[in-house]
């Protein structure tokens, strides 16, 4: 069965680490220029250009011209299918944690007693 296209919906796209990185980047800094990208990246300009232009494909970032530049800035109201779909599974890290912390509090009470 072929791979779907990365263009096709917003967990396609998201699946790329390095597009994920540009997400994070732009969450955290707001608009940017390509310019920036690159050099916050350590990524050559086409690379960015090219994940840039996925992930304005499925609307997760959109772009403004100011000047000679072009901003990106993050729509992160596209990324809500992925934190509702995920957050389905929550309980089950939850859970997992827990008996994590159940675990070595158990450990740690029975070093302190003396016996295992």
């Amino acid at each position: 069965m072929p791979r779907a296209s990365t263009t096709t919906d917003v967990f396609n796209a998201i699946a790329e680490p390095k597009r994920r990185q540009i997400i994070e980047v732009l969450a955290r800094r707001g608009a940017l220029a390509v310019g920036a990208l690159v050099l916050t990246l350590g990524m050559p300009q086409p690379a960015v250009s090219k994940h840039l232009g996925v992930l304005r494909k499925v609307g997760i970032v959109s772009v403004t011209k100011q000047g000679q530049q072009r901003l990106y800035q993050l729509e992160a109201k596209e990324l809500k299918a992925v934190h509702d779909w995920a957050n389905k599974f929550e309980r089950h890290w939850s859970h997992q944690l827990d008996r994590i912390k159940e675990r070595a509090e158990r450990k740690s009470k029975a070093g302190r007693d003396g016996t295992r």
